[in-house]
Parts: structure tokens; C-alpha cells; sequence
């Protein structure tokens, strides 16, 4: 776990900003092996692994708006996108959907008639998937959002 940010705590949605968030750089730069893992605060992982719950949600049965906080949210954080499969489920209107990406993900699941979401921000190398939750805020405008951060593929020194 990165111990610089309690991404548990409960984050202000109308306040939340990107700048709350740490920076991310595969900071390496003498390893000449070409694995995109990060190095920060002495720790090699593979990547990190957003777990993002939206709560008090709105518009989560809008495909377009979906597609679109995906699109930006690839941007944002500086990642490759390579594919986007959206389902609309009916009759709920709830979305299933991934971004394939060259650093790994991004996916969702939503629960329109529970004003819920479930979104995995899951990248590795220079992308910086906590821009992600900004993103996301702004979209779906939540009254709650709960982050939490897996570090995947820790290496042992």
C-alpha cells in the first residue's frame, strides 16, 4: 500500500481534485529492462490497482456518458487505449463495460436502480490511475466515493 494517502477515507466529492492525489513516475531510470514496473518509495510492483465504489450516483444507465468517462479517464491518465466493449443491460438500464489498455484496464459494473457503481482503474508503467477518480466525480456526480489501492505484482528486494 502507497502510505502517503489514506485512500480509504471518504473523499468530498464536489472537492476532490486531482492534486489530492500523489504523483506516479516509473522513476527507474538506470533499469534497462523494458517491464514497465514501478519503482516508488522502495517498492517494485507491476502496477496499481484502483478499487472505486461511486455511491449516490447519478446517470449510471447512460451508455454515451460512460463510453465518454472512459475515453477521458484513458487521457487523463496518460494511458493507451485499445479497446472499449460496452453492455446496456435492460431492463435496469445497468452497464458492463472495459477499456483494454496497453497498461492493462478499466472497468465497470453499475446498479442504476441503487444509484451504485464498481469501477477497477488497474495500469502500470507512467499512467497515473488515480486521475481517474476526478474523472469519474465529475461524470456521475456521487454524494460518496470510496478508493482503495492494491499494488499488483509486488517484487521482493
Amino acid at each position: 500500500m502507497y502510505k502517503d494517502f489514506d485512500y480509504n477515507q471518504e473523499i468530498d466529492p464536489t472537492g476532490a481534485t486531482e492534486t489530492q492525489w500523489p504523483s506516479f513516475k516509473n522513476v527507474n531510470e538506470n533499469d534497462e529492462r523494458n517491464d514497465h514496473f514501478i519503482h516508488r518509495n522502495g517498492k517494485i510492483f507491476a502496477g496499481t490497482h484502483l478499487i472505486i465504489d461511486l455511491w449516490g450516483a447519478s446517470k449510471l444507465d447512460n451508455l454515451q456518458l460512460m463510453e465518454q468517462a472512459f475515453r477521458e479517464s484513458v487521457v487523463e491518465c496518460g494511458a493507451t487505449l485499445l479497446h472499449i466493449h460496452m453492455h446496456h443491460f435492460t431492463p435496469n438500464g445497468g452497464i458492463s463495460g472495459v477499456a483494454v489498455l496497453a497498461e492493462s484496464h478499466i472497468s465497470v459494473h453499475t446498479w442504476p436502480e441503487r444509484d451504485y457503481a464498481a469501477f477497477d482503474v488497474f495500469m502500470c508503467g507512467d499512467a497515473e490511475p488515480h486521475k481517474a477518480v476526478e474523472i469519474l466525480r465529475k461524470a456521475f456526480l456521487p454524494s460518496k466515493i470510496e478508493v482503495s489501492e492494491i499494488l499488483r505484482g509486488q517484487v521482493e528486494k
